[in-house]
């Protein structure tokens, strides 16, 4: 079967435009606020919808995303929760592709194949493992792409011509490209640097592109959604979810409106980064 995000890319495709993909860490600030939160992502604009599953140690995240995963944490959101808050999702909307996005080490301790079985059941589309490197392929990779879901591998600008096939030898629904070198939400991604990485991906691989780490702004989401097939969007939401938090911690009653309000004026500026189609 064609998977949600194989589907979702191609109906883009026909559209003629990108796609917008927020990021969120799963049960910030608490399980409630983000289930309510999630279920309204998709008419706010969102494409497809990438899932941080909180994780203790997340070494490719800045300060702000390594923040809102010790809120989930502290708020008592675990792996099996998270399939909870995708099966809840999903019961609702049937079409929107959703993404985990995280680190080994909790999968592992759920153990892999009872993972996948409850990520399948659950609704879940694909996974982004940032610290698995395809020499390790057979520990969830392959597991995962037998199982129906798709694993999205990162390139980065420092992933050379030598490394390159390796990255992208069982990759599938889209490749994530890394627009800047370093932690999420630290540097604002370069426009120029971008449309060239992309175009060597393209030449590397049919896959579609999304681009992440970097842009905050509507404006920077437009160009990236001129040159690739995706701009995906953090740590500005991660950002707005703390805006909107009280002195203790809770969630402010405008926390899911602001967040809202955020993507749908990101969606905007994707949608109108290129001509509509004649």
């Amino acid at each position: 079967m064609t998977s949600r995000i194989t589907r979702r890319f191609a109906e883009l495709k026909a559209a003629g435009r990108a796609a917008l993909i927020p990021y969120l860490t799963c049960g910030d600030p608490d399980a409630e606020t983000f289930a309510e939160l999630l279920k309204q992502l998709p008419a706010s604009g969102a494409d497809l919808i990438e899932l941080g599953m909180p994780f203790s140690d997340p070494m490719a995240d800045g300060p702000s995303i390594q923040a809102a995963g010790l809120r989930a944490l502290k708020a008592g959101m675990t792996l099996a929760q998270t399939l909870a808050i995708v099966r809840r999702f999903r019961a609702g909307d049937a079409a929107t592709p959703l993404v985990l996005m995280g680190y080994y080490n909790p999968i592992f301790i759920y153990g892999v194949d009872r993972f996948l079985a409850d990520a399948k059941a659950a609704g879940v589309d694909g996974l982004i493992i940032v610290d698995l490197p395809p020499e390790h392929d057979e520990e969830l990779c392959l597991p995962a792409l037998a199982a129906g879901i798709d694993f999205i591998r990162l390139a980065t600008p420092t992933t050379d011509d030598r490394r390159l096939p390796a990255v992208l030898q069982h990759s599938s629904g889209f490749i994530y490209y890394v627009s800047i070198a370093g932690v999420t939400g630290t540097k604002a991604a370069d426009a120029a640097g971008i449309a060239a990485a992309v175009a060597r991906l393209k030449r590397q691989s049919s896959l579609p592109v999304a681009v992440g780490f970097g842009i905050r702004t509507p404006e920077q989401a437009a160009a990236v959604a001129r040159v690739a097939d995706a701009a995906v969007v953090g740590s500005a939401l991660v950002d707005e979810v703390k805006a909107h938090l009280d002195a203790d911690g809770r969630a402010c009653r405008e926390l899911v409106g602001a967040v809202l309000g955020r993507v749908r004026a990101l969606a905007q500026g994707v949608r109108s980064a290129r001509p509509v189609p004649a």
